[in-house]
């Protein structure tokens, strides 16, 4: 990929890992001020999530839990969610499907998103010169940016290859 931009998997296998334990310290301190317990379902919950891929839904992560738990609720999985959202440990992303996915809040690994309308394949990116001309459009304006997010609709390679393999067959090629 050219001009500086940088694609990885939506799957968290960058090799840089993320700083669990500053998400453990959040996540015990909104827990202490609220007056929650950590029982074993909400620890194997969390510690699920740190090693799931990103834009993991609720769905998702309550399979992979019950395969070390069955007894765990979607209930208690989607209440723990809403906890690592509240104190800033999860990010809760809507890509237009219908799901609400999550993934982990960790803010030096920013990036953005391209979702494939046909597959749901989200993939994720980081190009320098976007992050600059966001900068430059909000300065113009007068605007000081705190977040941002960027998502881009269209077809993947892969569908792409499928519709027009799709598309010959039916005419005959």
């Amino acid at each position: 990929m050219g001009g500086g931009l940088k694609a990885k998997a939506a799957h968290g296998d960058s090799t840089e890992r993320p700083d669990l334990e500053h998400f453990r310290a959040l996540l015990h301190d909104h827990m202490v001020k609220r007056g929650l317990r950590s029982t074993d379902q909400r620890r194997l919950i969390v510690e699920t999530f740190f090693e799931a891929p990103n834009h993991i839904s609720i769905e998702e992560l309550l399979a992979e839990v019950r395969q070390k738990d069955s007894r765990v609720g979607y209930a208690t999985v989607y209440r723990t969610l809403k906890l690592l959202t509240e104190c800033g440990v999860a990010f809760e992303r809507k890509f237009g499907d219908g799901l609400t996915r999550y993934e982990l809040a960790d803010e030096s690994s920013h990036h953005d998103h391209l979702i494939c309308v046909e597959c749901g394949k989200i993939i994720e990116f980081e190009e320098p010169k976007i992050e600059e001309l966001q900068e430059r459009i909000a300065a113009r304006h007068g605007f000081v940016l705190k977040t941002h997010k960027h998502e881009m609709y269209g077809t993947c390679a892969d569908c792409q290859a499928k519709l027009t393999r799709s598309a010959g067959a039916r005419r005959g090629n």
